[in-house]
């Protein structure tokens, strides 16, 4: 089995690194290049930088900001924010990045995720979903359903799963299904699913596994968990029952709570193989 990875994410809003909760509430949490040092030498697995008011200000990313970060780092490295064409991308991996994660373009035009893939790669293309959970509620006959079914029963009703897509940093909502968008995705060229929780962002109550779940079982590529880590336990469960090949955190690590190494001993506890 491959080994597990953990990644730092460096939110960064007008030159420095952000944190807030449900993508809201904002607040200060360092200097983006400082950081990216600091989760190099502490352990980190890779880093993802998100210039996370890119697309909203239609702007592209702080090219030289992620320029910054990028020599400071030896791990791979992941860039997003604004990234609207083929040559901005070309621009990121100048830049220093491993990869490009791209969203709401992707969202508006899907085509751009196979021209990526065909130009860099598709190791290159990270697509990144942010997800908001949806209630579909159905009359049903409890007795007609099998014991073992996925589906919650509440009031003779039978709750399906389900989540939207949310692009311009969790400010519109899409109409797209997220499961369904990370399959498109996928057979698009994608290489990696970076799916983040927004009922989680920032809560500290742990990742949405049923979330996680849904898409790690819907694609062959590797999906990174993001949005509610709070504790070690996290960490587990979102590699394990999420199915997730990566979980990312951010405030969790910023402010000190947990560290990269005391997340993968536990992990290594767990007989969930990382590396040391």
């Amino acid at each position: 089995m491959l080994a597990k990875r953990i990644i730092p994410c460096l939110d960064v809003k007008d030159g420095r690194v952000v944190k807030g909760i449900n993508f809201v509430q904002l607040r200060d949490a360092g200097d983006p290049v400082e950081q990216a040092r600091v989760y190099d030498a502490a352990g980190a697995d890779e880093l993802v930088f998100l210039d996370i008011t890119a697309t909203h200000e239609a702007r592209q990313t702080v090219m030289e900001l992620a320029r910054a970060v990028a020599d400071q780092v030896f791990i791979p490295f992941t860039i997003g924010g604004g990234i609207r064409t083929v040559e901005e991308m070309r621009a990121i991996l100048r830049a220093g990045a491993d990869k490009v994660a791209i969203n709401s373009a992707a969202a508006r035009a899907p085509e751009l995720i196979t021209q990526g893939a065909e130009e860099f790669g598709s190791q290159a293309i990270v697509v990144a979903i942010d997800a908001r959970r949806v209630s579909n509620q159905y009359s049903v006959d409890s007795n007609q359903l099998e014991e073992n079914s996925q589906f919650t029963i509440h009031n003779s009703q039978f709750i399906i799963p389900s989540w939207e897509v949310y692009v311009n940093g969790g400010r519109k909502p899409t109409g797209l299904d997220a499961i369904e968008w990370a399959q498109e995705a996928e057979r698009r060229g994608a290489g990696e699913i970076l799916l983040t929780s927004m009922d989680g962002d920032g809560t500290r109550a742990g990742y949405d596994i049923e979330l996680t779940r849904a898409v790690a079982d819907a694609v062959n590529i590797p999906v990174i968990a993001s949005g509610g880590a709070g504790k070690l336990e996290h960490f587990a469960e979102a590699l394990t029952d999420g199915g997730a090949d990566a979980a990312l955190a951010a405030s969790l690590f910023h402010y000190k709570q947990l560290t990269i190494a005391k997340v993968k001993d536990y992990l290594a506890e767990q007989q969930i193989p990382v590396r040391l």
